[in-house]
């Protein structure tokens, strides 16, 4: 998609359509309609008076051949309640106009910008990306493909400054990073193999100079990293170490924040194998590595100060004659002893040798993310991430950089009266605590690797992928949680 900044008069403007936004309380004569030109104006409040214009949110209003405008449609997006406005709801608001005129086969729109702010120009841009995304490239019809080449941000006659350039600038580096991880969560597993995943983050990493380092399944054993190779051990397809590092100029030597992916390319459950009843889901058991690969291509264009190193273990778990057994005990790359009760809680497994060498590496502060626990599901749905963690500064860190980034997460209890529940009395750990309390037990577990390193858990099993479409999203990979860490990063190297 092309994206450039328009400064003509929008009664000038030419566009196939010129998007403008309103409130429900005055649809017809708030938000940005309010630069629309008189004439057009007139009409809008006729419209609202005949009930065809309310200003309800994601309402997307045609109006074919203007009063008052150049432009060949002028598209009204109700946006709702002017109280409950928001960057996420302009996020939102852009990527319903996308996808409104996209499957009406319009490739071209101007929207009208509120303001200059560089904010307000990230939003719209980051929003029309993601909304310009579906997830159906397996599809062999000869349709053409849907989408928008040009979204022109319309200042109405109102100067853009290098501020605002940079903006656009970044509100395209955030919008392409989230539909990359996307673009990754959704590729089928015999697709995107644990080597192919590594494939992909070598060619992200060479294109944006960072450095990539891979791992086989000789070295994870030379490692000593038996908690991943139990999980590795059943399937066929080579595992995978996958490194990235970020380490810009003049940034001071710690912290080294450590962004740990799981990255499980299919998740059969293993010998306690799962049920048949959406088991296709689980090529999407390596979101939480895509996440971090998206980040990182993200990172090496913003280029906050601050070292960052992104580690995703990759494997598949499979039954088979070399896999790993309920009962069987293993020992992990730190010492600990594990005791498996469940070979479908391998997350867990591959994450704890994961943040043991992140902290063999250097990293001082550790941050993961994973499709977990379904316990976490019934918590919280597929509507909020599940934030976990020891030290209450980087997970008040990254509360607040979601806020920021507009992504729904809510912190969950770590307690050591849970530690109870994942006694092994047989080994040191148990490998599950049971059905009660599972995103709970499950988060510990993985934080008892941290020790006492900084460390924040994210369970981003429910919302790693939607089942219904958005007016501002397709159905599918969400990305949700690239913009959140992006922003942790950012805002801590300022």
């Amino acid at each position: 998609m092309k994206i450039e900044f328009q400064s003509a008069p929008l009664a000038q403007l030419s566009a196939t359509a010129l998007v403008a936004y309103s409130f429900e309380e005055a649809p017809a004569s708030s938000g940005t309609v309010e630069k629309l030109p008189e004439e057009t104006r007139g009409l809008l409040r006729e419209m609202h008076e005949a009930g065809e214009l309310t200003g309800k949110a994601f309402e997307c209003t045609p109006v074919r051949r203007p009063d008052g405008l150049s432009a060949d449609k002028l598209l009204v997006v109700g946006a709702g309640k002017s109280e409950k406005f928001s960057e996420t709801q302009l996020r939102h608001l852009a990527g319903a106009a996308v996808r409104h005129l996209r499957s009406r086969g319009v490739r071209q729109m101007a929207w009208i910008l509120g303001s200059v702010a560089p904010s307000t120009i990230t939003a719209v841009v980051d929003g029309a990306l993601v909304a310009d995304f579906d997830p159906d490239r397996y599809r062999t019809e000869s349709n053409d493909k849907k989408g928008i080449d040009t979204l022109s941000l319309a200042t109405g006659g109102e100067q853009f400054s290098s501020d605002a350039h940079a903006a656009l600038v970044r509100g395209r580096i955030l919008g392409e990073a989230q539909n990359f991880t996307r673009e990754l969560v959704n590729e089928p597993s015999n697709q995107l193999t644990p080597t192919r995943l590594a494939d992909q983050a070598e060619k992200m990493a060479a294109r944006f100079g960072l450095v990539c380092e891979v791992l086989g399944p000789e070295e994870i054993q030379k490692l000593k990293m038996g908690a991943f190779w139990a999980v590795a051990q059943g399937s066929r397809e080579p595992s995978r170490f996958i490194i990235i590092r970020y380490s810009p100029e003049g940034a001071p030597p710690e912290p080294v924040i450590g962004l740990i992916g799981k990255g499980i390319t299919f998740d059969s459950g293993g010998i306690s194998i799962k049920p048949s009843d959406n088991m296709h889901e689980m090529k999407t058991d390596m979101a939480g590595g895509a996440t971090m690969l998206g980040v990182m291509q993200a990172v090496a264009q913003i280029k906050p100060r601050v070292r960052v190193v992104a580690l995703i273990p990759a494997t598949e778990n499979m039954p088979g004659g070399n896999a790993y057994k309920p009962g069987d005990v293993i020992t992990s790359m730190s010492g600990k002893t594990i005791e498996v009760l469940n070979t479908d809680a391998e997350g867990r497994l591959v994450l704890a040798d994961a943040l043991t060498y992140a902290k063999r590496l250097g990293c001082t502060v550790l941050i993961d993310a994973a499709t977990l626990t379904g316990a976490v599901m019934v918590a919280l749905g597929s509507i909020t991430t599940g934030v976990f963690g020891w030290n209450k500064d980087w997970v008040n860190r990254l509360l607040a950089a979601a806020h920021h980034a507009g992504e729904k997460m809510w912190q969950m209890p770590v307690d050591e009266d849970y530690r109870e529940l994942y006694k092994s009395s047989i080994a040191d750990l148990a490998n599950t605590g049971g059905r009660y309390g599972g995103a709970i037990t499950g988060a510990m577990f993985i934080g008892e690797f941290a020790g006492d390193t900084p460390w924040v858990h994210l369970d981003i099993a429910g919302t790693r992928w939607a089942n219904d479409e958005k007016p501002y999203r397709a159905k599918g990979p969400t990305g949700h949680g690239v913009r959140t860490l992006v922003q942790l990063l950012t805002d801590f190297a300022s």
